[in-house]
């Protein structure tokens, strides 16, 4: 979208990325006002163009060292699928707006999942995939309006539910 910018953070451990993306934002409001900009996290200004969305990278330390193998990550797909409602509700205000299945999102209905794959629900780097199953996962879901305490929290959840008490405490943003 014209005048759109970009930015990310982290690597975050945890819950951490939620302190780092709140100081961001506040620190690009900062600057915005020195300029006399306005700054809009809104997801879907105007419905011919792309939106703006909150994507976030995830990995567990099982995903980072590759010893669960694409297997895993197959799995963890499987509780994102089952969760996908859920998840939709707390990923941003008016996020169905953006995510209409064109301009490189998803549906907001139904849940998918790719290797490099810029138009499903989560993407799995091509590297990832390569590497057979030794990196990150991106959910391309969130909207850039998020609340990244709620959206790591569902996303940490959903992935690591079931899984050994390392992967829970080890989850990277």
């Amino acid at each position: 979208m014209p005048g759109q910018w970009e930015f990310q953070i982290g690597p975050c451990l945890g819950i951490d990325i939620g302190d780092q993306l709140w100081m961001a934002r506040y620190l690009l409001h900062r600057c915005a006002e020195e300029y006399n900009l306005i700054v809009s996290f809104e997801p879907k200004l105007f419905n011919d163009w792309n939106g703006s969305g909150g994507h976030v990278n995830f990995s567990t330390e099982t995903m980072r060292l590759g010893t669960g193998k694409m297997a895993y990550i197959e799995e963890i797909m499987g509780k994102f699928k089952a969760k996908h409602r859920v998840h939709m509700f707390v990923y941003g205000e008016d996020n169905s707006k953006r995510l209409t299945g064109v301009h490189e999102t998803s549906s907001f209905s139904e849940f998918s999942y790719g290797v490099g794959d810029r138009g499903a629900s989560i993407r799995i780097p091509t590297q990832t995939r390569f590497d057979n199953g030794k990196g990150y996962i991106e959910d391309r879901r969130p909207a850039s309006n998020l609340e990244p305490y709620v959206v790591c929290s569902i996303i940490a959840d959903t992935a690591c539910n079931s899984f050994s008490k390392s992967d829970q405490m080890l989850a990277h943003f």
